[in-house]
């Protein structure tokens, strides 16, 4: 059922000064601080990733929002999904979507996903340091969903699913009881008028387990990732990296003693074609990825990527996902605006906005 497909693209709304930032990188840090600051590693490195079409936007502005959601609907995205940062009561980089609440011409539909981790300097690679601390308590999960409810969830430009509010966490395993989290959350959900939750999780770091045994009602698989397949239970993952490791002196790069992890975007579509579709997972690609603008060392880059292979991998998505079976018709793209990991639909200076072609040539060409 390719023409019920709806396309949900991940959105960071890290693009605008906040005091945190202020305090902890430098007055009116961004992402743009570290995305300009990115140079060419190796011969026919693409760096650094400079934005076309809609410039170097401040996400406090109005026309700078509905600047991405009139392209993003005239391409096809039904609707992003935000990073949400809640730390006990405490939000950063909340502003872009809370003004769009405010402002009923952003029409774009919308769901959150809670990034629940610890704030660390990710954001210039040195993910050791902490910034602020996540904290995970019952007495959180319960104020942090009523917010929740009486902020986002009964809008109604919020995405649901049958009616019901589609909401992500990141990182389940990082909570002491998930299941009793998401046990609070409906009932919470349910006191407060907005009624039964459809909640998610994104498979990353490793967590590939059966939604349902969690709590949730689905998944979401989280790009990239190197999947196992059925004639070999090791990780393509691992023998990847050891493939790079052994194969280091063609890479001609060492940084302070550690390697930037190089790897074929091409070989990656492959193995994503030779991978099992699991029962409520929704599928998820990524158009490009390279986070060396923010990683001085031990950064993780895909060469080599194109538009045409970028389409042939949501080509095989529409065409072979088990659309049939699985209720959830998200296809996720990951991402809209990580311009600091080098992936992004939004128009590059490269590309122009052969991305965002590819994504309509695709999804109208195989509607039904």
């Amino acid at each position: 059922m390719p023409n019920k497909i709806k396309p949900i693209a991940i959105y960071l709304p890290q693009f605008h000064p906040i005091p945190e930032n202020d305090a902890w990188w430098g007055k009116g840090f961004t992402e743009w601080t570290n995305v300009v600051k990115a140079k060419p590693r190796f011969e026919g490195h693409y760096q650094p990733h400079l934005p076309a079409d809609l410039g170097f936007y401040d996400l406090r502005l109005e026309e700078a929002r509905l600047a991405q959601e009139q392209v993003a609907k005239a391409y096809g995205i039904h609707g992003f999904c935000y990073y949400h940062y809640w730390f006990n009561g405490k939000r950063l980089l909340h502003e872009p979507l809370d003004r769009k609440l405010k402002n009923p011409k952003e029409d774009l539909p919308f769901m959150m996903c809670w990034a629940n981790e610890n704030w660390t300097r990710r954001w210039d690679g040195e993910e050791n340091e902490v910034l602020m601390h996540q904290e995970y308590n019952f007495e959180d999960d319960k104020i942090h969903f009523e917010f929740l409810c009486k902020t986002y969830f009964d809008d109604e430009r919020y995405i649901k699913h049958e009616g019901k509010p589609v909401f992500l966490v990141y990182r389940p395993k990082l909570f002491k009881d998930i299941n009793k989290t998401l046990e609070i959350w409906r009932s919470i959900a349910r006191k407060e008028g907005i009624g039964e939750m459809h909640l998610g999780y994104m498979q990353s770091w490793g967590v590939t387990e059966d939604p349902l045994n969690m709590g949730f009602d689905f998944a979401v698989e989280f790009q990239p990732n190197f999947p196992k397949t059925k004639k070999n239970k090791k990780t393509v993952f691992k023998r990847v990296l050891a493939k790079i490791f052994k194969s280091i002196n063609l890479q001609k790069r060492e940084i302070e003693k550690e390697i930037d992890r190089v790897f074929d975007y091409s070989e990656f579509v492959e193995i994503q074609k030779r991978k099992i579709f699991k029962k409520n997972v929704s599928p998820c690609l990524i158009p490009m990825w390279d986070n060396s603008s923010r990683r001085k060392k031990n950064a993780f880059i895909f060469t080599n990527s194109t538009p045409e292979l970028y389409g042939s991998w949501l080509n095989y998505i529409i065409n072979n996902f088990p659309w049939n079976i699985n209720k959830e018709k998200f296809l996720f793209i990951n991402a809209w605006n990580e311009w600091a990991e080098g992936n992004h639909l939004e128009p590059c200076q490269k590309w122009g906005r052969k991305y965002l072609e590819i994504t309509k040539e695709n999804l109208i060409g195989n509607e039904k």
